[in-house]
């Protein structure tokens, strides 16, 4: 399917991307942008800004949109909060996004990993807003705990798509599971921001995407994004629409009203895209 004008991004300037990556391979570190073959790759590297993707590169589940590795993980390297918080340090980050692979093989899904990543980060930058990107833990609250007590300033988990598309987008998660995780986060702590984010232009309807949203706020939901699907590859689900941009609009039109504090909706937003601009507006 060929892309409608508005998907389409300019190149880097030359070198960008290989500074980054050569700094980012120094500290043996991945990020989702690269994994993801997300398309504002080159902008965001032009802007010294990554969302770092700890506990490595495979994942133990197999989403039908994501392009990141799929197979049996390595255990998580000790040194991989640190070398985080040292990228943080280099780069002079104001807000850092941190993320992971699900990680279903390990006892608590990541979580400890997590936990001390936002604590080396906050220890050695103590200015700097941390989002963290988290996978639902198998809806441990034991789990979102240990993370949720390091105190970061925005819980980010994904509900990716609406609930009837669950099955072919996302098959080892549950949308209501998901959906929990983030009231939990309310729960343990009010002051943290939470955030989600959804692809459209997979089959859902209006109706749902709506729905979608009253969902995020019935659960205290503080900041939405919403893009475009883009498949990365002929393996990965075909695009059923492209949305168009004024369709884009109305959504965030409608999720301002349902009273989310920050929405993001446009054709190329991703979930850390300008991440930092919550704070920048709040």
């Amino acid at each position: 399917m060929q892309l409608p004008p508005w998907i389409k991004q300019r190149a880097p300037a030359p070198g960008v991307l290989e500074q980054m990556k050569n700094m980012l391979d120094s500290l043996g570190l991945n990020t989702v942008c690269e994994s993801a073959h997300c398309p504002n790759l080159g902008e965001c590297f032009a802007k010294g800004t990554a969302t770092v993707m700890i506990m490595g590169d495979r994942c133990t589940r197999s989403c039908g949109f994501c392009a990141v590795g799929k197979g049996l993980p390595h255990p998580p390297d000790p040194n991989e909060p640190a070398n985080v918080a040292a990228m943080v340090n280099k780069l002079d980050l104001k807000h850092v996004v941190i993320t992971s692979v699900t990680r279903d093989d390990l006892e608590d899904g990541g979580a400890l990993q997590f936990a001390e990543t936002v604590k080396a980060v906050k220890q050695k930058n103590a200015a700097v807003t941390v989002e963290v990107l988290i996978p639902d833990f198998k809806g441990s609250c034991a789990s979102l705990e240990k993370v949720v007590e390091t105190k970061p300033d925005i819980v980010n988990h994904n509900l990716e798509t609406v609930p009837r598309l669950y099955q072919k987008v996302r098959p080892q998660a549950q949308y209501a599971r998901s959906l929990s995780l983030l009231g939990k986060v309310k729960k343990l702590d009010a002051a943290i921001y939470t955030k989600s984010g959804i692809m459209v232009g997979l089959g859902e309807t209006t109706g749902e995407v709506i729905a979608l949203m009253e969902d995020l706020r019935g659960v205290g939901c503080d900041i939405l994004t919403i893009g475009q699907y883009l498949r990365p590859s002929p393996l990965h689900l075909e695009i059923e629409d492209f949305i168009k941009p004024e369709i884009f609009g109305e959504y965030k039109t409608v999720a301002g009203k349902l009273g989310f504090k920050y929405v993001a909706s446009s054709p190329l937003v991703r979930s850390s895209y300008n991440a930092s601009d919550f704070f920048r507006t709040n």
